[in-house]
């Protein structure tokens, strides 16, 4: 009897492990790769009118939009990948809505990978604002020579308030300590403190250290929590000179309110990848002023986002079908 037992557990461990298929419009190249990285997930590419069916027996998808309607017809759904850094819905963008937040469904995103390059991003704005490349660019067409250094600003110094300090906000704040500034990081999240975030406070201490920012960066993903979050108040108690950068989401910020402190000149400069509706409509007072730069949100273009996003999908379809902990799993109550 024993024998037969010990027969019998071998014979299981010999047994493929359980096949799970994953919706996902991968390349060639990749498909190879998860072969030998992922054996025991099956990769099913649909589109279309397809998704209805093939979802129905899915355990996952990656990179796929999934919708309420589509959501109905997932029985046995355990993952979902969205590409992007934030998940709530905008634009063409379907995030995560109550069903799914209401589900056992894992979701994941890309928030770690878009924060090198806007990091670059929000730095190129402050740099081009505070060293009046924004007013020597478009003069040097003109094939001028503009004198004086008025209105030069140094980073070194000074002090950066980051609202949002994940992903972006975390690489903002490198990029701040490199540059010699003191930094003050908004969250709310319990972040340690270091050589880099010399304080963190939660979101309801904000009013109290934006009288120290002489820049305030907004690199928090957009939730029910965070929008509106820099409104009237908020712009009247920053600094007279001081500088505001916005790079996650145009809801964070009152615009109203931010034209008003450039129309009083209490902002030195602004710099805008981020705003609300995208494309900013024609003749909005934003466009009018010679000290905002508006980048029509490509800040998360890097050359290296591909090989980034790339390593992230095929990692967390091997930890997927291996059974293990996946990476940048979203809290969905939250939001991020």
């Amino acid at each position: 009897m024993r024998r037969c037992v010990l027969s019998l557990l071998v014979f299981c461990c010999l047994l493929p492990a359980q096949t799970k298929k994953v919706i996902a419009n991968l390349s060639p190249d990749m498909l190879k790769e998860l072969a030998v990285s992922a054996p025991n997930v099956r990769i099913v590419a649909a589109r279309g009118p397809e998704l209805a069916k093939e979802i129905e027996d899915a355990d996952a998808m990656v990179g796929v939009t999934l919708t309420p309607e589509l959501f109905k017809h997932a029985r046995q759904l355990k993952w979902l990948h969205i590409s992007s850094a934030g998940v709530e819905s905008h634009g063409r963008q379907i995030g995560v809505f109550p069903e799914l937040v209401d589900s056992n469904v894992v979701v994941t995103n890309a928030k770690n990978v878009y924060g090198p390059q806007i990091a670059d991003h929000a730095f190129a704005f402050l740099l081009a604002l505070t060293r009046k490349l924004n007013v020597s660019i478009p003069r040097q067409q003109l094939e001028e020579w503009p004198p004086g250094r008025d209105g030069m600003f140094e980073l070194n110094g000074k002090t950066a308030v980051i609202i949002g300090v994940g992903g972006i906000g975390s690489q903002i704040a490198q990029r701040a300590h490199g540059f010699g500034m003191k930094v003050i990081g908004v969250d709310i999240r319990d972040i340690p403190t270091s050589n880099i975030i010399q304080r963190v406070v939660p979101p309801d201490m904000l009013n109290s250290v934006l009288p120290e920012a002489d820049v305030v960066f907004v690199s928090v993903p957009h939730t029910a929590k965070s929008e509106g979050m820099m409104g009237a108040r908020q712009f009247e108690l920053m600094k007279q000179g001081s500088y505001f950068i916005a790079m996650s989401r145009g809801k964070i910020y009152d615009h109203q309110a931010l034209v008003k402190a450039l129309d009083s000149r209490r902002l030195a400069g602004v710099g805008l990848d981020a705003t609300d509706p995208e494309p900013l409509p024609k003749g909005h007072p934003l466009w009018k002023f010679p000290n905002v730069i508006i980048t029509p949100h490509v800040s998360g273009g890097s050359d290296n986002l591909e090989a980034r996003l790339t390593y992230l999908v095929k990692e967390n379809i091997r930890r997927f079908g291996a059974g293990l902990p996946l990476l940048n799993v979203v809290d969905k109550k939250e939001g991020f």
